[in-house]
């Protein structure tokens, strides 16, 4: 479906774009002598839709870029959460190894007495005597 929706999308400007091309072939001279515009000395003599084509790229570069520099603050702030993030799960983690050894330490069991949480004379799952 999603290929489908593509095409659909795709084909139709595709066949503007060939159309453009060929209604505007005719040769412009592009000049980049602000003072002499009717002899430049750089300038270039294209076709009219390769000089709309390069200027359209150069626009979405430069939006691109504009939206990537734009964007740095929330990048950066991204950055510095996954480290908070990841900080504090190496916390979690070493509070987690403490807790099992003190729990280890504490739960060591002393012949004689039953095992905690269970009173005298009860008995387990299996009915035998604690």
């Amino acid at each position: 479906m999603r290929k489908f929706l593509t095409a659909l999308i795709v084909v139709p400007v595709a066949i503007l774009f060939i159309v453009f091309a060929v209604a505007n072939r005719h040769p412009v001279t592009v000049s980049f002598d602000p003072f002499n515009s009717s002899d430049p000395s750089i300038g270039a003599t294209l076709p009219l839709f390769v000089v709309l084509i390069v200027v359209a790229i150069l626009g979405v570069i430069a939006g691109g870029t504009a939206t990537w520099i734009g964007q740095r603050h929330w990048r950066r702030a991204s950055r510095q959460h996954e480290a908070d993030a990841r900080r504090a799960r190496s916390e979690l983690a070493d509070l987690r190894a403490e807790m099992a050894t003190a729990r280890a330490a504490t739960q060591r069991p002393v012949r004689g007495l039953p095992a905690p949480g269970h009173a005298a004379g009860e008995r387990d799952k299996q009915g035998a005597t604690l």
